[in-house]
């Protein structure tokens, strides 16, 4: 029997509802960030990806998803946890952030011929501040991961530096809510730890919502 033992297991609990592509590789980046750490995330992806053999219109619609998630925690779950001060200010202003790039990657979509996906539906286990601040800080970590590990099998350049502007933004989100929770900007040190896709998946299952 594999034992499990997450390092972040609020980010194991974040539940996601959806029945395409884009969700299921989503649940597995969450479950590998939250088994091996955020920056686990990124081999995931790659490998993911490397194994479908997609599209950039796959690709731009799995971080429409994961856009998705974040933009819904901020603007939704961050108006109904009773934030105050400047985690309020953080949350909104990141919501509306995180919202201006789901638009964006709609257009993009579209214009590469593809169709958006869905939005999914997804559920939080955050109750307070601490927990949606602690948890804000493991999403924006692992989003950056997601898009490090993403990004290299974009085709289009033009599309590659969009993401590559976004994923910069996250990673400024990252570090913001670091600092206002005093953990580590860069939780893994100077370099990320791979994690394969076989290793996340042999460990995950528990993790993976149906």
């Amino acid at each position: 029997m594999t034992t499990l033992d997450p390092q972040s297991p609020e980010l194991g609990a974040v539940e996601v509802h959806g029945m395409n592509r884009a969700t299921f590789i989503l649940r597995g980046t969450l479950a590998a960030g939250a088994l091996f750490g955020a920056s686990a995330a990124a081999p995931f992806v790659s490998n993911a990806f490397a194994a479908a053999g997609t599209s950039d219109v796959d690709i731009l619609n799995f971080a429409l998803t994961l856009e998705y998630l974040e933009s819904d925690f901020y603007l939704s779950k961050g108006k109904s946890v009773g934030l105050s001060g400047q985690a309020k200010s953080v949350a909104m202003e990141f919501g509306d952030e995180e919202s201006e790039h789901v638009a964006a990657l709609m257009k993009a979509i579209s214009g590469a011929g593809g169709m958006p996906v869905k939005k999914p539906t997804f559920a939080f286990p955050v109750t307070d501040e601490k927990s949606f601040l602690k948890l804000a800080y493991v999403l924006e970590n692992t989003g950056v991961s997601a898009y490090n590990g993403a990004g290299p099998s974009l085709q289009n350049k033009a599309l590659l530096a969009a993401a590559g502007s976004i994923v910069q933004v996250e990673a400024r989100h990252a570090a913001t809510i670091a600092l206002l929770t005093n953990m580590k900007i860069t939780p893994d040190g100077a370099f990320d730890k791979p994690a394969t896709m076989k290793q996340v998946l042999a460990k995950a299952g528990p993790l993976i919502k149906k």
